[in-house]
């Protein structure tokens, strides 16, 4: 499942891989809102089809963004949690909701949270690091 880049061009190599309508968001699911199971990523407000989170899910772990684990207390499910390649999306993450968060006035984060991101964001990053350090 591992994409054929283009070009060795530094923001076309990034796009080629989480260029996507939804490979961020995935990983901002992850990451940011503490997602771990299939049934929580597609209940997300912004209604993925589950045949693309399958299949975005296959590409963010054979591309190392994502591990794939099964739950040891339900064998039928899988848990997902961030790599450190993942983890060092974080600064593009809070960049774009830095972005966002100046031109659109109605985002739903919790406004503790963008209090943290807007006041001190090299300390959101380390926090949330830090929540997934062995």
């Amino acid at each position: 499942m591992t994409k054929k880049i283009r070009s060795n061009c530094p923001v076309s190599y990034a796009l080629e891989l989480i260029g996507d309508k939804w490979s961020l968001l995935i990983l901002r699911d992850i990451i940011l809102r503490e997602k771990r199971f299939y049934h929580e990523f597609s209940a997300s407000a912004e209604g993925i089809a589950t045949n693309i989170l399958s299949n975005r899910l296959a590409m963010l772990e054979s591309n190392g963004f994502i591990n794939k684990q099964r739950d040891t207390e339900d064998r039928k499910r899988y848990i997902y949690s961030p790599t450190e390649k993942g983890l060092d999306l974080l600064p593009v993450i809070i960049s774009m909701m830095q972005w966002s968060d100046k031109y659109n006035n109605e985002t739903d984060i919790r406004p503790p949270f963008m209090d943290m991101m807007r006041n001190d964001p090299i300390e959101f990053e380390k926090s949330i690091r830090a929540k997934f350090s062995g």
